[in-house]
């Protein structure tokens, strides 16, 4: 895969069935090398198998509202809406890392859920993510402990109220 250049900019599209290995492989490049200032090798480890059963991985990603972030026509973020009030799945490519790229794909999203006529989202955030969402509006509801494998990993459940979809 050649390297993305930040300056591109990045465009949305829906998630394709043929996205899967990509999305399989930000997925455990993001967790093994962005999270490591807050979890140990044992927990990124168990962490990052959630992607070893493609298959499993797949169907996650197609039983939601996917959005894949492309830059010059490589996917290289993407996040995942489901039941219209969780955000479900939020990774980018650790080489486009603090580039927008996540909160293009959360901008979208909220976006999206309001024009459903959500009136929040939630997300369990990672530690490393959790600033992320704070700074975005998202106010914390619970810390939460939750097994992996033979390890525990700790997020914490975040909510943002929406305001009501703007009517034409």
């Amino acid at each position: 895969m050649k390297a993305a250049n930040s300056n591109s900019a990045a465009g949305l599209r829906p998630y394709l069935p043929e996205d899967a290995a990509r999305l399989a492989i930000i997925f455990r490049s993001a967790v093994m090398e962005l999270t490591e200032d807050d979890y140990d090798d044992d927990q990124q480890e168990a962490w990052a198998a959630l992607a070893d059963d493609e298959e499993a991985f797949a169907a996650r990603l197609a039983n939601g509202l996917t959005l894949v972030a492309v830059v010059d026509g490589d996917p290289m973020g993407f996040a995942t809406l489901k039941d219209n009030t969780l955000i479900d799945l939020l990774y980018v490519d650790p080489e486009m890392a603090e580039t927008g790229i996540a909160r293009l794909l959360c901008d979208a999203l909220e976006r999206l859920a309001q024009a459903r006529g959500a009136k929040a989202l939630t997300v369990d955030a990672s530690d490393t993510a959790l600033g992320f969402f704070q700074h975005r509006g998202y106010v914390a509801q619970r810390r939460n402990s939750v097994p992996l494998g033979d390890v525990w990993l700790a997020n914490t459940t975040l909510s943002k109220d929406l305001p009501p979809a703007r009517t034409q």
